[in-house]
């Protein structure tokens, strides 16, 4: 455990930091194409001197793959600097099933190969009576993949069943014409069948960021994701500093909503605020103030007395009264002007 830091008093969020550790999809990139300002601004955090990694819980493609699609955007990435969640789910399934053991794979070549470099045998039919089911994202998945994983998990593990590993449970994708459905509607598909829940292997549970942390030999990281629900509340339970950035799946209204186990330290719109002093949030009372934008909780109201000159600040100031108050969302009469979303996304 690395332990969260507060934000020193205006300080950027990368001041400190020795490895920044970067979701993919949502952060630096959506299908093809980089998301505007990702890769200047990552280049720059390795110029100053810190060791950048790369986690992704997208199952589809190898970390060789991955590493190759970020040098073309215009990083400078080795295999060895993308992890994968197919990595880290052989980490928990080593930890049960010992190689050369056949597995059934549901998924495409960046699971298949991990499994295969881990020492197991994989299979696609359950009539090979595989010794455990890993189950990741790939576009090619299809009911016929999913009906052999069913097929396979027929029985429950208390009562002598297989156990059964999903890279991921994403429930989107951010793709190029939008957004996908992702690893978690098929991991669902399946358990809908057979009735079991399967354990996870990437975020928001802890394995990949301990394989993070311990392959960068990170001392004060920084986790950049886009999702509350795996980013940052994966970074939370692994005690790392994160923050969400407003290029991919979650927006400022999901933000205003967000459990306390899913809050970052820091909000920014694109990578470059990473480098700005991030300002600081006054909450005196019932007033919060961030930049020039203040918001105030009147009873069941949630009022902008300023809404300043920018509209991170205020997306910033409306997070922290809501998170201040103790109170959920659905308790407040928020203004639409609160949740603006002129921020680019996916």
């Amino acid at each position: 455990m690395i332990g969260r830091r507060k934000p020193a008093l205006g300080a950027a969020p990368l001041d400190g930091v020795d490895v920044v550790l970067a979701d993919l999809d949502g952060v630096v990139y959506a299908g093809p194409g980089a998301i505007p300002h990702a890769v200047e601004s990552l280049n720059r955090a390795a110029r100053e001197g810190r060791r950048l990694g790369y986690i992704t819980n997208n199952a589809s493609r190898t970390d060789a793959a991955v590493a190759a699609h970020l040098t073309e955007l215009g990083l400078t990435v080795r295999p060895d600097e993308v992890v994968t969640s197919p990595q880290a789910a052989m980490r928990l399934l080593r930890g049960i099933v010992p190689p050369p053991a056949t597995i059934l794979v549901v998924g495409g070549e960046g699971l298949v190969v991990e499994v295969e470099k881990a020492g197991y045998t994989v299979t696609r039919s359950a009539d090979d009576a595989p010794a455990a089911v890993v189950q990741g994202f790939a576009p090619e998945v299809g009911w016929m993949q999913l009906a052999e994983a069913a097929y396979a998990l027929q029985t429950p593990e208390d009562e002598g069943g297989i156990p059964w590993i999903a890279t991921n449970t994403d429930w989107t994708i951010p793709q190029a014409r939008g957004v996908a459905p992702g690893n978690g509607t098929l991991v669902s598909a399946v358990h809908t069948a057979v009735g079991r829940l399967a354990t996870v292997a990437g975020k928001p549970e802890t394995p990949i960021f301990t394989e993070a942390v311990a392959r960068f030999g990170a001392d004060s990281p920084l986790f950049i994701g886009d999702r509350l629900d795996t980013d940052i509340q994966g970074a939370s339970r692994a005690g790392i500093p994160s923050a969400l950035v407003l290029t991919g799946i979650d927006r400022p209204k999901h933000l205003l909503a967000a459990p306390p186990d899913a809050r970052p330290e820091f909000i920014v719109s694109d990578l470059r605020e990473l480098f700005e002093p991030y300002p600081e949030t006054l909450v005196r009372g019932e007033r919060t103030t961030v930049g020039r934008s203040v918001v105030e909780i009147d009873g069941p109201d949630l009022r902008i007395v300023d809404e300043g000159d920018r509209q991170i600040d205020l997306v910033r100031a409306a997070t922290a009264a809501v998170w201040s108050s103790g109170r959920a969302i659905f308790g407040f009469r928020v203004p639409e002007r609160l949740y603006a979303d002129p921020f680019w996304r996916v």
